[in-house]
């Protein structure tokens, strides 16, 4: 018996952990997969990718394709573990923690059975929460179980580096991915089923993040779905309908990049009486508790958004509720940021123009190319004048309803904008701040003029 139980290592479960027991409770941490300690960012997401981006954005023009990414994954590799190792030895090290290796079940509303190496072993808790993450979706695509398809945790170490790549889907993950590889020499082919990429964007933006990419080496082929997959024993052959002809691609390697889902399935939820979506995304209330109101579910396994950032967000509404006041609710959560790690990345907050004249806002819109922005220096120091940045102003009260940077740090200068939404700095307060210079955040005295 223990007070809290929690299922999977992830962001949020593994801070939740540590202020509980410092907090007096018992807890109990079950991850499936020692390759798992900390969680899905420092192992398989957010941190190995960004630094495999790094290498490629950085790599030297004599450095060899090959060498350059098999360099780059060994980095990525030594990171990783030395953060897996971290994040164990914080738990383990942290009296009132007991940590267990092996696949957890629900066996009952408050009890799960563990299967170890050393055998079952029963766990009841007073307070379960569950933080399994999610998984990449698996293509129905006939060929897709081939020894050349990947998802976006086997193409990390591919081997070697694909001298043509091609990827299926333009989210996130699939536009970090052929950016990715474009820098470190592949020729890329992103297959999109869209009409064009970045459906949910504005047109100016979409065009500019077209253009970034397609000089980056990137052939975007959209309007397009991939029928079959065939392995010939060296390459893969891909077909397609693309725009109502049929195509075909040979390449080395293929990347499936088409979502993530829930990593429910096996948890037998039915018997702890929690409820799930069609999709398998766990059902949470506004404080995160399930359909069962002893079990809460944090980070991706949930619905809604899903951002190691956000998981982090769920451990302070969770140890609120267990620890606090129990005020905090996810409702709470306004201008939150987003950043997809093409080269220069993408981040946006808030509203787009789109989607705040179709909801009924009168709106002022302010968008320029960075390589036109004369206050805004870094760029051209950097060598990295691709982009543009656009923001979206209510033109009655002069709130800052969204902004799009695709520019050098806009993962970075994307957090100054949505501090100033949430505290209502207005746009002409941005416009006219005092900025270091040179600097990208600058970049706000010029456009936010316009």
């Amino acid at each position: 018996m223990t007070d809290v139980l929690i299922v999977g290592w992830g962001k949020g479960g593994k801070t939740l952990a540590r202020a509980l027991a410092k907090a007096g409770r018992s807890v109990v941490v079950v991850e499936e997969s020692a390759l798992m300690y900390g969680g899905t960012c420092i192992n398989i997401g957010c941190v190995p990718t960004k630094a495999l981006v790094h290498d490629g954005e950085t790599r030297s023009p004599s450095d060899t394709p090959v060498a350059a990414f098999s360099a780059a994954v060994q980095r990525r590799d030594a990171l990783t573990a030395a953060m897996r190792k971290k994040n164990y030895d914080m738990l383990d090290s942290e009296p009132g923690i007991t940590l267990l290796d092996g696949r957890a079940v629900f066996t009952g509303p408050t009890h799960v059975s563990v299967a170890t190496a050393e055998g079952p072993v029963e766990v009841s808790a007073e307070t379960i929460v569950i933080n399994t993450g999610s998984r990449p979706a698996r293509s129905t695509v006939p060929g897709a179980d081939g020894p050349r398809i990947h998802d976006s945790t086997t193409i990390q170490h591919v081997d070697p580096l694909p001298k043509h790549l091609v990827v299926l889907g333009d989210g996130p993950i699939g536009l970090e991915f052929a950016s990715l590889f474009a820098h470190f020499g592949s020729q890329v082919t992103l297959l999109s089923h869209h009409t064009r990429i970045a459906p949910h964007d504005d047109a100016d933006v979409a065009e500019a993040l077209r253009d970034v990419l397609t000089v980056a080496g990137v052939d975007i082929v959209e309007s397009t779905e991939v029928t079959r997959f065939d392995d010939d024993g060296e390459r893969v052959v891909v077909t397609a309908s693309s725009s109502g002809t049929q195509r075909t691609w040979t390449a080395d390697a293929v990347l499936v990049a088409t979502g993530r889902i829930p990593a429910t399935d096996g948890l037998a939820l039915d018997a702890a009486g929690v409820d799930t979506d069609p999709g398998g995304a766990i059902v949470v209330d506004d404080q995160l508790r399930t359909s069962a109101p002893h079990i809460y579910a944090i980070g991706d396994v949930h619905t809604g958004p899903k951002f190691t950032y956000l998981s982090l967000d769920d451990y302070r509404i969770v140890a609120d509720t267990l620890l606090g006041d129990g005020t905090r609710r996810v409702s709470d959560r306004v201008a939150v940021p987003t950043t997809t790690f093409v080269t220069p990345p993408l981040s946006q907050v808030g509203l787009t123009e789109r989607a705040a004249r179709d909801a009924g806002r009168t709106v002022r819109v302010t968008a320029k190319k960075v390589a036109d922005i004369a206050t805004m220096p870094r760029p051209k120091i950097v060598g990295r004048t691709e982009g543009i940045i656009k923001a979206v102003v209510d033109a009655e009260t002069d709130e800052i309803l969204g902004a799009t940077l695709l520019c050098v740090d806009s993962q970075e200068v994307i957090n100054t904008v949505a501090l100033a939404m949430r505290h209502h700095v207005t746009a002409t307060e941005l416009r006219d701040t005092i900025f270091t210079h040179p600097s990208t955040t600058e970049a706000f005295n010029e456009v936010l003029a316009g």
